[in-house]
């Protein structure tokens, strides 16, 4: 046992000697190598990170949430919706909501207004997203102006900010109150945006849901689980539409690899002949080939994974925000949590530095078995 591992510590440090002998050209591939890993991983990373903020923010979210659809579009639910829901045996609280969008033409963005059921809001007052406070250079005690659907320009005093740590959906938010919102949309005093339910025993949301749905033929019932669905789903469109467009740098690299392991130089081919000729096995000069691709791969994957730990974490994953967040004008500023999927990692591991390590074995073996008279010619 001994033996094996100092034969084999012998085996790397001529493999790390071999390395600096072809300083320029080695070092080129592990640039391309950690650049390509770096970007993989930080889509990876980031990606996995914004669903997990999603769902944690979706762990507090409604239950279950009643819309009204008239030819397939939302449409006001009535508050007599609100005493039918609450008949349903099963539901524990119903509540109805009020919130819609508003375009700021001025600033080409969308925000979303709306009553909080658990913030009282006071009236000629909003409380607004840190994406809306950045964008149109608020703070507390600003005046701001809204455009009424009327022509109507309405007058708010910013009462506060929201917490940065929800901004994933609150940069966008304009909390108000209740009669300030149906002024400001003339929406009547008898309807609501939408109506949400919370049920007794969460293993009845989805018994309780069908129960909604049939007495209120007209309904869309969604439940949390839906919306969880929805976000996951969204996030991993994201990462893939990312993962699609770096595919021509992916294809390069691989192209790249299979040439620099495949294609042995005269001096490589030289070097294999005359270490066969002073009495070098062909399982050695496999060995030192092995090494060397995967000395290479795994420093690149680790000094790639690091870059792109500290891309995603700690500078927000600037490179790909604009792609993975998804808002035209208003970006959330947040930082994700500190977290490494072993599925994940094992995921990217397998695809850069597995096959760039067995590829080195075959031309070598190849050149190895010839004879080392003719390899040196």
């Amino acid at each position: 046992m001994n033996h094996f591992f100092a034969r084999h510590l012998y085996l790397v440090d001529f493999t790390v000697a071999s390395l600096g002998r072809r300083r320029g050209r080695n070092l080129g591939l592990f640039a391309v190598y950690v650049l390509l890993v770096f970007v993989l991983a930080s889509v990876s990373l980031m990606t996995h990170g914004l669903r997990r903020e999603a769902q944690a923010i979706l762990e507090s979210s409604p239950e279950i949430v009643v819309q009204r659809m008239i030819a397939g579009r939302n449409d006001p639910v009535p508050t007599g919706a609100v005493a039918a829901i609450t008949g349903i045996r099963g539901v524990r609280a119903v509540q109805g909501r009020l919130w819609g969008y508003y375009y700021d033409a001025g600033m080409r963005a969308n925000y979303t207004l709306m009553v909080p059921p658990d913030r009282p809001v006071e009236s000629g007052a909003v409380v607004i997203g840190g994406g809306i406070a950045r964008l149109r250079q608020l703070d507390t005690g600003d005046i701001v102006h809204f455009m009424a659907p009327d022509g109507r320009i309405v007058r708010f005093t910013v009462s506060g900010t929201l917490d940065s740590a929800s901004e994933l959906v609150s940069a966008d938010l304009v909390l108000m109150n209740e009669g300030d919102f149906r002024a400001f949309f003339g929406f009547p005093a008898d309807r609501f945006t939408d109506v949400v339910a919370s049920v007794r025993n969460p293993r009845e949301v989805g018994t309780v849901a069908s129960k909604i749905a049939l007495a209120l033929p007209e309904a869309r019932v969604v439940t949390r689980a839906d919306m969880l669905r929805t976000y996951e789903a969204l996030f991993d469109w994201r990462g893939g539409m990312v993962a699609v467009v770096l595919s021509g740098a992916v294809l390069a690299f691989v192209i790249l690899a299979w040439d620099k392991a495949a294609g042995l130089s005269a001096d490589e081919r030289r070097e294999i002949g005359v270490l066969k000729a002073i009495g070098w096995e062909t399982s050695d000069v496999i060995a030192v080939k092995f090494w060397e691709g995967a000395l290479v791969s795994l420093l690149a994957f680790l000094a790639g994974y690091v870059l792109a730990y500290g891309h995603v974490f700690y500078f927000s994953g600037a490179l790909f925000e604009p792609a993975l967040k998804g808002w035209a004008i208003l970006y959330p500023r947040f930082r994700l949590v500190p977290e490494i999927n072993g599925q994940q990692v094992a995921t990217i591991f397998f695809f850069t530095v597995v096959p760039y390590t067995l590829a080195t074995i075959f031309p070598i073996w190849r050149a190895a078995t010839i004879d080392p008279d003719t390899v040196m010619r």
